[in-house]
Parts: C-alpha cells; structure tokens; sequence
C-alpha cells in the first residue's frame, strides 16, 4: 500500500524512521548520549585567519611605548621568523568596558559593548609558527599529520539533532590549507565529514530539487535498494555508510534547507543590525547570520572563516580594516543569540591560528604562537571574566597557560563529551582529539 500512494512516498519516509531505530553504522549520525549533562548544544567557531595581534586588540602593553624601537629586554626563544627584536607599541587606545572592566582595543567598539559577555583568555599558546600547521593544530588538534577535525569529533560523539541539514558546516574558506584539512573526517567514518560552503548567495549545489518530490523519492528507494544488495556479502564500509546517508539527507535537504539558508526570510532589522547592507561589513555579516539561522536549526558545530585577513606583517594598521569588516556582525551574532535565548546553549569561540609578536617586522608584526589571546561566549563559561596573563611585554605568559589541546579538551567537555572518552581506534591505537594531552579549563566554567 505504501509503495502504491503518492508514487512509493510514504515509504521512503518509513525507511527514514525505521533508520533513526537502526544501529549507529546504518545511521552514523544518528543522535548519541553524553558522557556528562551539556551546558551546550551548539558550537560557533568565529575563525580569525592570519594571526590577531593580542597587543593591539585585548593584552594592552605599555611597557611597549617606553621600550619603542629599542631591543626587547627578553630572551627571545630559539625559533624565530623575520622579525627585528624592536619593541612596537600599538597605535590604538585601549578601555575598560561593562560592569567586568574587560579591556578592549578601539578597534572593536561593537564587541565592547558586549564584555559583560565574553571570557576572554590571554594565556593562549601553540606548536607552530606557521599558519598551515597552526590551523592544522586548531582545526585538529594536530598540526602536522592527517587527523578529523573539531567538527567531524563533535558529530562523532554527539551525533547530528538537525535531520534536514547537515551537522558540520564550515562557512567561507580558509586558503592555508589545501583540500578538505580544515571540516575533514580523516579516519573518521566519512559520514562525520563537514560541508563546506563558500558562496552564502549560492549555499550548495542542486539545492532546489530537479524533478518532482514523489519522482526524486522513488530515485532515493532504488538507490537504497541497489547499495543493500551492494552491501551484501562484505565488510561494513563506512563509505558506503556515508553516501547513502548523504543521498538521504539531500533528498531531505531538497525539501527542508532552502528555508534555512534564505536569509531574505530575515526583518530588515536584523539585516542592518549585522550589517548585512553595507559592502564593509556584508560578507562577514551573511556568514554570522547564517550561523545563527544553523545552529537554531540543530546544527552542531558552524565554523565562520575570515580567511587570512588578520596576517599584519606589512602594516599593523592593517587590523584595522578587517576589524572593521567582522567587527558589527560578531556583536550583532552575541546580540541576537542572546535575545532568542540560545546563548546560553551554543558556545561561541573567537580567534585565530596564533597571534603577532610586540615586537616589529617592518610596519607590522610576525607570527606569535607563544601568547596570544582568543574569548569565548555562551554555553556555560564565565561571563565577564579575563583568564591568565602575559609579561609586561605581551611576549611570554606569566600566568594561567592554556594550550590549544587545553581548549580542545574545554569544548568537548562543554558539549557534554570527555576529550579522554572520545576515542576512535584505528591503525592499531585508539585516537582522540586531544591525543594524550589536553585539561579541561574548569577555572572559566560556570
């Protein structure tokens, strides 16, 4: 009877539920338990690509104007690139803002107004120097060799709650890494892998289905029914796995995603507040826009990328127009999540691969992976709160160190995931995220 109505539609959505019901390698993403309670559902990696200067944004030094020109008075470390050991000073001012006092650069005065939200950590550090193997440590926890991504870990664990959309969506590019590095699933079921989505105007191919809905359903029970039978007889491959799943979640994405990725279907006051009319602002406001419209819809984890903008080596001034493009729609996205009540269940990470030393390469300043600074907001961390401490100088940290496997274990911790737990075995070992590092940061928990 079900194959006989609406052209076999109906069975196409009893196969959709009896799967929810079948195993996890039938469904990979179907939804798992926790480890612990969540304090939040949803991840927001606010991506700064290039290396924000934590002297010119968040970590104010003084000290640098009275050394200005003269050689730092620190022993500088082993490894270093093309900078001169001269002392630069900042040429922005720097204020105190909401009831915390939490110090931020002129540069970002619409982030200023929400200090009162943002746990901002001073105390950042990594492994590497450049920018490939930086992102590739903040991307997935490695910064050398092949390994799945934040993304790809956080559906592995959690599984996806949006049975429309896709579970990892990574929004702009990110042109530091080739390929898929930075939303891959590496060795992972390739079910966990990220979408990628590098035009908001023109979101994912073939979106709008070709042919009509009860026609494309009868495509979708064939193919089911040829990959069983190819199933048949061998070992479970997640590949195929995961382009069923995909075939599947297209058909329902077909039917379901043009809503969630319409920005047009947003007031014209939102528009303006993220500043989506406006050439300065547009490309990084349709991205926080679109992120927000994700994770209301159940999406795990939405990486916003500004690609490689932040990297000041010429000019310092230069922050200040990227500052500018991300500045309003990142506030406008704290802002807004707050109003709909979905702050408080979707963690917000802002920052970049490393920072920029305090001391000159020509106008600007080099890579600095040895301190830097990154905030996070939402989702059960401190509101208002300053975390660790660099020297006078903003070279070294003095206090409080949190290193990216550190920040890796407190996301996964915050998502209801221990980054201990979290294992996948293969080649013979059991892998985690984390590898055999990382704490969790409970000093900047709720």
């Amino acid at each position: 009877m079900l194959r006989q109505v609406s052209s076999g539609f109906p069975l196409v959505s009893l196969a959709a539920m009896l799967a929810q019901e079948s195993t996890a390698s039938a469904n990979p993403l179907a939804f798992k338990q926790t480890h612990h309670p969540p304090r939040a559902k949803s991840v927001i990696f606010l991506f700064m690509g290039g290396g924000p200067s934590q002297v010119d944004l968040f970590d104010p030094k003084p000290t640098l104007n009275k050394y200005a020109k003269q050689k730092i008075p620190v022993k500088l470390p082993r490894i270093t690139r093309d900078s001169t050991p001269n002392c630069r000073p900042s040429p922005h001012q720097f204020r105190r803002h909401g009831e915390s006092g939490i110090v931020i650069s002129e540069l970002l005065p619409h982030l200023s107004r929400c200090a009162d939200d943002l746990c901002v950590i001073r105390s950042m550090h990594c492994d590497q120097i450049e920018h490939s193997g930086a992102i590739r440590q903040l991307t997935t926890g490695d910064g050398v060799l092949p390994r799945p991504s934040l993304g790809s870990w956080l559906l592995y664990g959690l599984g996806s709650e949006a049975d429309n959309l896709p579970g990892f969506v990574s929004i702009g590019s990110q042109n530091d890494l080739p390929g898929k590095v930075p939303y891959s699933s590496s060795f992972l079921p390739a079910a966990f892998e990220g979408v990628a989505i590098t035009d908001v105007d023109n979101p994912i191919d073939n979106l709008e289905m070709p042919v009509a809905k009860p026609f494309q359903a009868q495509r979708l029970a064939a193919i089911r029914r040829f990959s069983e039978l190819h199933r048949r007889g061998r070992e479970d491959d997640s590949r195929l796995d995961a382009r069923i799943a995909a075939f599947e979640l297209a058909f329902r994405m077909q039917t379901q995603a043009p809503e969630a990725f319409d920005l047009s279907r947003e007031s014209a006051a939102i528009h303006k507040m993220y500043g989506t009319d406006q050439k300065t602002t547009r490309d990084y406001a349709q991205q926080c826009l679109l992120a927000r419209r994700l994770v209301e819809r159940g999406v795990r984890y939405v990486v916003a990328n500004v690609s490689g903008k932040w990297d000041s080596h010429a000019n310092v001034r230069d922050h200040e127009k990227v500052a500018a493009s991300c500045d309003q729609p990142v506030a406008a996205l704290l802002g807004d999540l707050k109003q709909r009540g979905l702050l408080e269940e979707t963690l917000v990470v802002w920052g970049g691969e490393f920072g920029r030393t305090p001391t000159a390469q020509g106008a600007g300043r080099d890579h600095h992976p040895h301190a830097f600074t990154m905030w996070l907001a939402g989702g059960g961390v401190k509101p208002g709160t300053t975390y660790g401490a660099t020297d006078e100088f903003g070279f070294y940290i003095t206090r409080n160190k949190v290193h990216i496997h550190d920040l890796h274990a407190t996301i996964l911790h915050l998502v209801g995931l221990d980054h201990e737990r979290l294992t996948y075995r293969y080649s013979g070992r059991d892998f985690r995220l984390t590898d055999v590092h990382g704490n969790v940061v409970h000093d900047i928990l709720v």
